[in-house]
């Protein structure tokens, strides 16, 4: 029997380079990854409200044009996956794959679209009522496909991501495209740059 069952991923960070988005919405690569952070920290843990509101509040808060936000809602979608995607998300054909991401029903059914591959679920943090690392995203997704959390290996994009899989029991894989510092609480199963380890990690299974 396969070690793992399935493979839960982060979608807006692990699959997709939707920062690239932020940047040219914002008209400027720095102030667009302050946007994004400022969205991140409006919304993260929290009770779900329409994400298109915390990114109009960021903006605001970071000093970005008005129109930019509906500028970035309307070319939501023209981001693509990393370079590494393409390459390793074929090898995870045999399991089953399903997506946790936070954002709203609409854009997150847009955006896993590009993502290259089929999924058996995508479950955004509309569909939760909260947003990650909240625990309910990553249940309610283990609870509709009925799955274990033993059983899954979930994909992170930040280190709010890895605590939160690894607090519900996942195993944990980090796509650590920003080279930060992963939490100490909750370590990784693997601290990777990209997914090109991912078949490795899920040949070798479990700790």
């Amino acid at each position: 029997m396969a070690r793992y069952e399935a493979i839960g991923f982060d979608l807006l960070t692990a699959l997709l380079d939707s920062w690239s988005l932020w940047k040219r919405a914002a008209g400027d690569d720095a102030l667009g990854m302050r946007w994004h952070a400022a969205s991140q920290s409006l919304l993260r843990g929290r009770e779900y409200r329409p994400f298109e509101d915390i990114v109009r509040d960021a903006a605001r808060e970071v000093g970005v044009a008005a129109d930019s936000a509906e500028q970035l809602f309307d070319r939501w979608g023209t981001f693509d996956p990393w370079p590494d995607v393409p390459e390793v998300l074929p090898l995870t054909d045999a399991y089953s794959r399903f997506i946790v991401t936070n954002c709203s029903r609409r854009l997150g059914s847009i955006a896993a679209a590009r993502a290259g591959a089929r999924f058996d679920l995508v479950l955004t943090a509309e569909d939760a009522g909260a947003y990650k690392p909240d625990p309910r995203p990553y249940l309610a997704a283990l609870q509709r496909l009925e799955l274990a959390p033993s059983r899954v290996l979930f994909v992170a994009g930040s280190a709010h991501d890895v605590a939160g899989a690894g607090r519900i029991g996942m195993d944990v894989y980090w796509a650590n495209r920003g080279a930060v510092a992963q939490p100490e609480a909750w370590p990784a199963l693997a601290n990777e740059r990209d997914l090109r380890r991912l078949p490795d990690v899920l040949a070798k299974g479990p700790r």
